[in-house]
């Protein structure tokens, strides 16, 4: 681009080279820091079960001393949190309401609540504002925050660098997968369900125990994921296999309800906890409105101060049980939770199974431990040292007390002391900040007494610090005491995916009977018994004539041969009802076939047999017949193409029941009477053969009927037209029957 310059009161122009900067660059200098941060600092929990803004807001309610005493309202905790956490006072708020009790969204909160906190199950209960609530710390925070204040893990500078935060929260307990965690960061998500307490300790302590725990046996201790909101978990072994060992994978959750015979309802006090109460009511409104609940009178949210219910009223003879296995399927009755372990370990996302993330947390831990146990044991030896320069007096308090009475100035009592009774300047303060009164001789005793013990403590301790054995067996009785403690039965109960009940979408469709009109442009009228009562009187489209017709059912198969030598397959409930007065629906349309392409058979529910066959008459004298079970497929397949030969236009398709005659008629006025069993059976769909005839014509002549029912029409085609053998020539018609031929007289409905 150019600069534009003044010198001498003259516009100059300077070129200057552009400046790029290569993608590559880009992305490392300034999209890589970016999603770093959100990773580390947002949406992924670290081994402690937490992010960020979880343990911002613990930490400053601890600080704020809020493990004891009432409670205080929730805008001056989120006000607090602000010095640790600059996002704002709202994203504050909303991640104390998910902490709380009153939320209902973990197993073991960790806010005990008043007031008005929405629930876990509804997006649409909405929470009371920070001003109107209140909160402090559950008694279950003691063990999140065992050993912070004896530098149990580091501590870090929060935003401004006005303050101390945890990098970590030394818990006690594998929290990461006791409580629920979800977040979506930059290309990265996790999606922690969470477990029932006492499995995860009990499955921590077998770890501790031996490093040879394997999946086989963690899925005998930890039977399956718990959550708050209870209902079913439909345990699939597979899946549990693979999540436990990968950290990824689906759960099936199914709601808990029952049935109450005296109000004809079923009541539904659980559902899963991945969906709400607003998205079942939607989907059970929809398929309502479309009626395809009509064993449903009505349904209601009665969500009360007792807890959660959905009532569902039924109609009188509603199997409670069939319409509940419709409801799973069709409803988020039944819905999924998407596992994705995806854990910061030292600030780096890693996906595990939950034998990884354990021994992972363990190791964490042992590192709080020690950190604790380091702590406390330069206390205990700084206590230490100060009995044992107490004990130097023991032999002559008299002399101490001269010493202090004869020295002249203050800042030498100490120095005095150290040269009288051999003891360095931290031993002498501390003797000489004993009050008067303390310098009795049972005082000092039970000083001396304490030195015994002290020693045993720090004996203890080094040999905890020195011994990972006896480390490990520490937090064994530590998680022994947790689950005595707060340990609870599991609220999510669990099924096997083998005693659930299958269903379909056919389940879903009522069955009735019912018409099916055909007409030869391709138009289907499905018309209930009831209507054809009313009016049976059909109506056509200009031009367009009945093709066949037949009694079903709304669940019947069907399949149509079209004119482009391919099959459809389809159900009768795949076509709305409709009225003789109407013209129906376009079955090219619904079926999607292919450009001019149009039924011209029709068949109710077919068996794919091999004694059951369907005939093919061609334009060139040609028949074949070929076996039903040519055209079994497997799954739900919906066209099948090369039904039949296209060599030659098709005439007529005959779904073989009898071997009674048919009379074939050709454009030169001659007919063949034969059985079906005359034409040979070929098991090639698109065959055409090369020898059966069923007709000998002449240059220019085409089979031009096939006809099954014939007697009305001509009724002397028995004596004079039957053939015993194919291929056979053509008798020429009678006066009569010719006649009767150029009137076209309209065929019946052929036979299904």
């Amino acid at each position: 681009m150019a600069k534009k310059k003044q010198v001498e009161e003259k516009e100059v122009y300077i070129e200057s080279e552009p400046m790029y900067q290569p993608i590559t660059e880009t992305i490392e200098t300034n999209y890589m820091p970016y999603v770093v941060s959100v990773m580390v600092s947002r949406a992924i929990p670290e081994i402690d079960g937490f992010k960020p803004s979880h343990r911002k807001l613990l930490y400053t309610m601890y600080k704020m001393g809020l493990m004891t005493g009432h409670r205080t309202k929730s805008a001056n905790i989120v006000g607090e949190t602000m010095k640790l956490n600059p996002h704002g006072d709202a994203s504050i708020y909303e991640t104390m309401v998910r902490l709380t009790r009153g939320n209902e969204s973990l197993l073991h909160p960790f806010v005990d609540s008043k007031g008005s906190f929405g629930k876990q199950y509804s997006r649409d209960m909405a929470f009371a504002a920070s001003r109107y609530t209140e909160a402090k710390l559950d008694p279950f925070c003691a063990e999140i925050f065992s050993g912070i204040d004896k530098n149990a893990v580091e501590m870090m500078d929060n935003y401004d660098s006005t303050m101390k935060e945890p990098r970590l929260l030394p818990t006690t307990f594998p929290n990461v997968l006791v409580s629920p965690n979800l977040g979506i960061a930059v290309g990265l998500a996790s999606s922690i369900c969470s477990f029932n307490l006492v499995e995860i300790c009990d499955a921590t302590i077998a770890i501790l125990k031996s490093s040879r725990v394997d999946t086989d046996r963690l899925m005998e201790i930890v039977k399956a994921p718990d959550f708050s909101g209870g209902g079913y978990v439909v345990y699939e072994p597979d899946q549990i296999r693979k999540i436990y060992e990968t950290g990824k994978g689906s759960l099936k959750l199914r709601a808990k309800y029952k049935y109450d015979a005296k109000a004809n309802c079923i009541e539904i006090l659980e559902i899963p906890y991945s969906t709400s109460i607003e998205a079942i009511l939607k989907e059970i409104s929809d398929m309502f409105k479309a009626g395809k609940l009509k064993e449903v009178t009505d349904f209601r949210d009665e969500i009360d101060l007792s807890g959660f219910k959905l009532t569902i009223d039924l109609k009188k003879g509603t199997d409670p049980e069939a319409l509940m296995q419709k409801l799973f399927k069709f409803t988020p009755l039944e819905d999924s939770f998407a596992c994705n372990f995806n854990v910061l370990i030292d600030s780096v996302p890693r996906q595990m199974g939950i034998k990884e993330i354990l021994v992972e947390w363990i190791r964490f831990r042992i590192g709080c431990l020690t950190r604790e146990f380091t702590y406390e044991l330069t206390k205990k030896n700084d206590k230490l040292h100060l009995l044992l320069g107490l004990s130097k007096i023991l032999l002559d308090i008299d002399k101490a007390i001269k010493i202090v009475k004869e020295t002249e100035k203050d800042e030498m009592v100490v120095p005095n002391l150290m040269t009288g009774f051999g003891i360095d300047k931290e031993q002498a303060e501390y003797i000489a900040d004993i009050k008067l009164r303390h310098l009795n001789r049972e005082y000092i005793m039970n000083r001396l007494e304490d030195i015994e013990k002290l020693k045993g403590e720090i004996a203890e301790l080094k040999a905890l610090l020195e011994d990972e054995i006896k480390m490990k067996s520490y937090i064994i009785k530590q998680l022994n005491e947790i689950k005595k403690k707060y340990g609870k039965p599991r609220k999510t109960e669990i099924i096997q995916s083998t005693d659930i009940a299958k269903f379909t979408k056919e389940d879903l469709i009522e069955d009735f009977a019912c018409s099916l009109f055909l007409t030869k442009e391709g138009y289907l009228k499905k018309i209930t018994q009831q209507s054809l009562r009313g009016n049976s009187e059909q109506k056509f489209k200009e031009g367009d004539s009945l093709l066949d017709e037949c009694e079903a059912r709304n669940k019947d198969d069907l399949i149509f041969f079209t004119n482009k030598a391919q099959i459809y397959f389809a159900k009768v409930s795949d076509f709305e009802l409709s009225k003789a007065s109407e013209l129906g629906e376009y079955v090219p349309k619904v079926l999607k076939f292919d450009d001019d392409e149009k039924p011209i058979f029709m068949k109710l529910n077919p068996e794919y047999k091999e004694d059951q066959n369907i005939i093919f008459f061609f334009e060139n004298g040609k028949a074949v017949r070929v076996p039903m079970s040519e055209y079994a497929t497997q799954g739900a397949r919906k066209k099948l193409k090369k039904a039949y030969s296209d060599a030659s236009p098709i005439v007529k398709i005959i779904y073989e029941t009898s071997d009674d005659y048919i009379l074939i008629l050709n454009s030169d006025s001659k007919a063949i009477l034969i059985r079906p069993s005359l034409i040979p059976i070929k098991t090639t769909r698109s065959s055409i053969g090369t020898t059966i005839f069923a007709m000998n014509l002449k240059k220019k002549q085409v089979i031009t009927e096939v006809l099954e029912d014939y007697s009305e029409r001509f009724p002397d085609a028995y004596s004079r037209y039957r053939k015993i053998k194919i291929p056979a020539v053509g008798v020429l018609l009678s006066e009569k029957d010719i006649t009767t031929k150029q009137i076209k007289i309209e065929p019946k409905k052929g036979r299904k």
